[in-house]
């Protein structure tokens, strides 16, 4: 019966996307092998989401990314959302197959599906963020530093700790959540080098009451700040701080309105910028299947502060958001040490 119900559902996304392409002119080809676009013809570009762009966070991100191609390139566009790992390659290819000039795994875990497919429709860009993996002639990667993100979030935690213990929660232990959390700890520990800061990864990015659980254990040992990355799970995580009555840091997405007398600020990773990048390289024929990383000194990078408590770090995060982009700071190699 799950067989039936996992046939059924992929088979009707591939008769959604064939309605979707049917029911829509403008469509873009590819125009002899220049690798340039018919500028009368519309950009069109697919979004795969391991979650929901509900999530206020890693999803919802994307989402807004895809929103921003569509307002800004005029391309036609389409998702879909909470994919399975089992599934990556048939949705990939149900978009594939569609016309989709450009299609998006949105993180590191749709890597190896997108390679494969990729090899299979030549005339179709890929893109698979928060990696560097990538693969002639036509799929790239992209990363906003998660490293970078994470150090900013370790500086504003190490500056408003008092009990000199801070934590950080994250999800399942990708590339880009590892990187953030290297990261938190190397920016606290550079504020000050006896801070006492703990990582934990639950494994999931589904489950709030996991990341809550987590979370309380963080405090119970004494961290009376802790950092969230781990999508919509990290909504446990703020709940957990409010209930205690300590200070959270959220990633991704500014959520200091969700909790404005608990979340200090929200270290901001840009995909929709990184995203639009790539999509910009499609639609005029100078993609390249390349790694694009951005980070803070392309904008890419940094910090949203509640307005309530910024006093408390402002000064000294803007030395050190200074020194990173002048290269004082070096960010991978203070995570090293």
């Amino acid at each position: 019966m799950k067989k039936f119900v996992k046939t059924l559902a992929i088979t009707l996304v591939a008769l959604s996307l064939f309605l979707t392409a049917c029911g829509k002119s403008g469509e873009t080809t590819n125009t002899g092998d220049t690798g340039k676009k018919d500028e009368t013809k519309k950009l069109k570009v697919a979004l795969l989401l391991p979650g929901t762009i509900n999530d206020n966070g890693w999803n919802a991100t994307a989402y807004n990314g895809l929103m921003l191609i569509e307002k800004d390139l005029g391309a036609e566009v389409s998702y879909a959302e909470k994919i399975p790992q089992s599934d990556f390659e048939e949705i990939f290819r149900n978009y594939a197959t569609q016309g989709f000039d450009l299609v998006i795994g949105h993180g590191d875990e749709f890597a190896d599906a997108g390679m494969r497919v990729a090899k299979e429709y030549p005339d179709v860009k890929f893109l698979i963020t928060s990696t560097d993996k990538f693969q002639g002639p036509n799929l790239a990667s992209e990363n906003t530093n998660p490293a970078e993100m994470g150090f900013l979030e370790g500086v504003v935690a190490a500056l408003a700790t008092k009990t000199n213990k801070v934590g950080a929660v994250g999800g399942m232990e990708l590339i880009s959540i590892t990187a953030a959390c290297e990261g938190f700890v190397a920016g606290a520990k550079y504020i000050n080098p006896n801070i006492d800061a703990t990582v934990t990864m639950t494994g999931d990015f589904d489950d709030a009451l996991k990341a809550k659980e987590a979370a309380k254990a963080l405090i119970t040992e004494g961290a009376d700040v802790v950092m969230l990355d781990a999508d919509q799970a990290g909504l446990g995580v703020i709940e957990a701080c409010q209930e205690k009555g300590v200070y959270a840091v959220s990633s991704i997405s500014p959520q200091h309105e969700l909790a404005p007398d608990t979340v200090l600020g929200s270290g901001i990773s840009d995909v929709p910028l990184a995203m639009e990048l790539v999509a910009k390289h499609v639609m005029d024929g100078t993609f390249e299947a390349q790694f694009y990383e951005l980070g803070l000194t392309d904008g890419a990078v940094y910090f949203v502060p509640n307005p309530k408590f910024e006093s408390i770090y402002k000064d000294k995060l803007n030395e050190v958001i200074e020194d990173i982009k002048s290269g004082k700071i070096n960010v991978a190699e203070l995570i090293k040490k």
